[in-house]
C-alpha cells in the first residue's frame, strides 16, 4: 500500500445491541472502529460468535447500529434512508458464504447476474445476454453458462457467479463473509486467486471475513482480530506471527501444523467465551487470559499503537 492511502470506509465507535426476551441487551459489537483504504483487503478473524457477521450486516445496512457511524467516503450511511439509502448500496456489495443458498434456483444465470442492474434501471432487456457474458468472462467462466441454472453448476462455479453478481454494479467495496468456507481447499485457492486478480484490475477494496488464519494472512493487507464484539488487535497481513495480544497469540497457537515440526505444541484456550448478555467488566478477554492482572478486571484497554500499522488493546503489551 502506498504512503498516501485514500480512506474509503470508516467505522467509528460502532455499537450494536439486540434486546432479548427477558429485557436484557445482547452486545454483538462493542465500540468497533476500523478503517478501509482504497485497493486494500482488510481481513477480520475471530471465534464464532465474536461479532464478525454482525459487523458485516451493519456495513451492508442490513442492521442499524445502536450508536456510532459507518462512513463511506465521508458520508455517514447510518443517517441515510429511503432512496438515498438504496442508491448507496451500489457502492458496497457482498459475496455470501453459501453459494447454494444465495440464488433463486429457478432463475437462469444471466438473470441472476443482471438482476442488480435491473433493480437500478441500468440495463435494457436486450442487453442482458451481452452483459452476462462480460461478467462470466470476468470470473473465468464460459459465456454459455448464462443459460444454465444454479443447480447445474459446482460449488466453486456458483461462488464465481456470486462474485460476478456482486461486481455487476461496479462497487468500490466488496465484502466477503466466509466466502470460501463452504468450498474444497483446492477450489478455495482458485477463488482467492480470482479475487486478488479482480482486486488488482479494478482497484477494489475488500473486507474478508474468515476463520482460516493462514488464508486470511495471505490475502489481507491488514488483519483485525475480534473478540466478544471488540477489536483487540490490528496488524499487517503478512505479520500475523508478530501478534502481541494474548487472544491473537492464542489463536495462532491453536492451529494444527500441516507438517510435523518436531515437538510443536498445540495450546488451546481454556474456558468459554463470556455471554454477550453479561459482558465482563474491564478487559473483555480477562476471564480467559493467562496473563491477566488486577487492572484487567477493572479497566478496559483501548487500542494503542505498537508500531506503524500495528495496534493492540492490552494493558501490558507496551510495558
Amino acid at each position: 500500500m502506498s504512503a498516501e492511502r485514500e480512506k474509503v470506509l470508516e467505522i467509528k465507535h460502532v455499537v450494536k445491541r439486540f434486546p432479548v426476551s427477558d429485557g436484557r441487551m445482547l452486545t454483538a459489537c462493542n465500540d468497533v472502529s476500523l478503517l478501509l483504504y482504497q485497493g486494500e483487503t482488510l481481513g477480520v478473524v475471530g471465534e464464532s460468535g465474536c461479532g464478525k457477521s454482525t459487523l458485516v450486516k451493519l456495513i451492508m445496512q442490513l442492521y442499524a447500529p445502536t450508536s456510532g457511524a459507518i462512513c463511506y467516503r465521508g458520508k455517514d450511511l447510518t443517517q441515510l434512508n429511503g432512496e438515498a439509502m438504496r442508491q448507496s448500496r451500489k457502492h458496497i456489495q457482498m459475496v455470501f458464504q453459501d453459494p447454494a443458498q444465495a440464488f433463486n434456483p429457478k432463475m437462469k444465470i444471466k438473470d441472476i447476474l443482471c438482476e442488480p442492474l435491473r433493480n437500478f434501471n441500468l440495463i435494457k432487456e436486450n442487453e442482458t445476454g451481452k452483459k452476462a457474458g462480460e461478467l462470466l468472462k470476468l470470473v473465468e467462466l464460459p459465456e454459455d453458462f448464462a443459460e444454465r441454472y444454479p443447480g447445474n453448476m459446482s460449488g466453486g462455479q456458483r461462488q464465481r457467479i456470486g462474485i460476478a453478481r456482486a461486481l455487476a454494479l461496479a462497487p468500490e467495496i466488496l465484502v466477503c463473509d466466509e466466502a470460501t468456507s463452504a468450498l474444497d481447499v483446492s477450489v478455495q485457492k482458485k477463488i482467492v486467486e480470482l479475487l486478488v486478480r479482480i482486486q488488482n484490475e479494478k482497484n477494489l477494496s475488500m473486507i474478508f471475513i474468515c476463520h482460516d488464519l493462514a488464508l486470511v494472512s495471505q490475502i489481507s493487507h491488514r488483519i483485525a482480530v475480534m473478540y466478544l464484539g471488540n477489536i483487540v488487535e490490528v496488524l499487517e497481513g503478512g505479520a500475523l506471527k508478530a501478534a502481541k495480544h494474548p487472544y491473537a497469540k492464542a489463536l495462532l497457537q491453536a492451529v494444527f501444523p500441516v507438517t510435523k515440526k518436531g515437538a510443536a505444541e498445540i495450546r488451546l484456550l481454556k474456558g468459554e467465551i463470556p455471554s454477550p448478555l453479561a459482558l465482563p467488566s474491564g478487559c473483555p478477554f480477562q476471564t480467559r487470559c493467562p496473563e491477566r492482572r488486577e487492572i484487567c478486571r477493572q479497566e478496559k484497554p483501548v487500542l494503542k499503537e505498537i508500531s506503524k500499522r500495528h495496534s493492540a488493546a492490552c494493558h501490558f503489551i507496551l510495558n
